[in-house]
């Protein structure tokens, strides 16, 4: 069968397994961040406590992240994804469980996201670097598109879904689906051929604190020698940081400036959704991922966050939270693509945790401020803050383009890249 162009990458059996479960699995993974949100809205009725939540769910990605860069290089990476997959749907049925049976208490949904935090740390570096190992390098670009999309497809449709299952049966029910979501995502991936895979050759993991540092480094000072992924790295985090806290901003300004309910939240998030998977299509389909599209990308969230802390239109809102997902995986899904082109295969995984810890690991300490700051002085003025904030790292990106150039985007492999054997 011939794939179009946009689709190439799926003409791989094995990205083809990888790609479906993953979409089943994203959709009950929205669910649950639209119940979690509204669970501790109505738990706590503070902003703040929505801020903490995200803290302890991103804070291990921010700590532990760059260890589970180590361990993408070190082990093979789809049995590591068959245990995180199993360790999140346990922590799905727990927290369903506990929603169910009237028990839950805020503290346990602390405790769960940390939990969660913990296995993503591990699980998104080595995700985001398997993917190579499916496609090869020749079809990576178009893989990264794909992926974002169904990351952004399921935007679409799991929060929405969230919301009017929230309003007629609570939150129990989101979390329940969203373990049973992980089965299709354990089927891909005991389904794959592991001899059709394209594996590099794995570092060897020296258990010792010393040895652990020193694969760290090793892909610190490449990333450092490599400002082509430094700065764009850069320009995604301080964006992240500061306009990318809608888990924590959105159920309050649902409800508060909205005059909504769960349902309102979930379209919101569902029309952010749409904008990102048409972001990703548009990169699907022949869009060159580059410096000044990111730019862009930062460009449109910060402009679109900052307009909607003026508005009180649900119609308004929700086209503003469209043109946020277009420019949050016009970053995000450019970033990658670079990282996964440029990067020696025995430190990919290193490099990639980098990009992850910095992406995901920049939601705790932004959800804590912008949380804090919506309880201080209002939502309106948390995402006022965050809108500005992220127009001036765009523009600090841009000068540092213009002073420095785009560059190629591969660095040379020296022996300070190799990694040991």
């Amino acid at each position: 069968m011939r794939w179009p162009e946009g689709l190439r990458a799926l003409s791989h059996r094995n990205f083809r397994l990888f790609w479906t479960g993953h979409l089943v699995s994203l959709v009950g993974t929205w669910m649950q961040t639209v119940a979690q949100g509204w669970l501790v809205l109505e738990l706590t009725n503070d902003p703040f406590a929505l801020g903490l939540t995200i803290a302890f769910q991103f804070a291990p990605v921010l700590v532990l992240g760059l260890f589970g860069g180590v361990i993408a290089d070190a082990w093979p990476k789809r049995r590591s994804l068959i245990f995180t997959q199993l360790s999140a749907l346990l922590l799905a049925l727990v927290l369903g469980v506990l929603a169910a049976t009237g028990t839950v208490e805020v503290w346990h949904v602390y405790a769960l996201a940390l939990g969660l935090g913990v296995i993503n740390a591990i699980d998104m570096p080595v995700r985001q670097s398997f993917v190579v190992e499916m496609v090869g390098r020749e079809d990576i670009a178009n893989a990264v598109a794909l992926n974002s999309a169904i990351f952004n497809g399921a935007r679409i449709v799991g929060p929405a879904v969230a919301g009017l299952v929230i309003g007629v049966a609570g939150v129990a029910p989101a979390f329940f689906l969203n373990a049973v979501s992980y089965l299709a995502i354990l089927a891909g991936m005991f389904a794959i051929r592991v001899e059709e895979l394209a594996l590099p050759a794995v570092s060897t993991f020296d258990r010792s604190w010393r040895g652990v540092l020193d694969q760290l480094r090793e892909g610190l000072v490449y990333l450092r020698a490599t400002p082509q992924i430094l700065l764009p790295i850069g320009v995604l985090g301080g964006v992240a940081m500061a306009g990318m806290n809608q888990n924590v901003l959105l159920p309050v300004y649902a409800r508060d400036v909205l005059a909504g309910g769960a349902d309102t939240f979930g379209f919101l998030m569902a029309a952010s959704g749409l904008g990102s998977l048409a972001s990703a299509l548009f990169i699907a389909f022949g869009a060159r991922p580059s410096m000044r599209l990111l730019l862009l990308g930062a460009a449109v969230v910060g402009a679109a966050v900052f307009a909607l802390s003026f508005t009180t239109s649900f119609v308004v809102a929700l086209v503003l939270m469209v043109l946020i997902g277009w420019g949050v995986i016009a970053m995000a899904a450019t970033t990658n693509t670079m990282i996964q082109l440029a990067v020696p295969d025995e430190l990919r995984g290193r490099v990639v945790s980098v990009y992850t810890t910095v992406f995901a690991g920049s939601a705790p300490v932004g959800g804590f401020l912008a949380g804090w700051l919506a309880n201080v002085a209002g939502v309106a003025v948390a995402l006022m803050v965050g809108g500005a904030l992220s127009l001036g790292v765009a523009a600090a990106g841009a000068s540092r383009l213009a002073a420095h150039g785009q560059g190629p985007a591969r660095a040379p492999v020296g022996p300070t890249h190799r990694a040991a054997r």
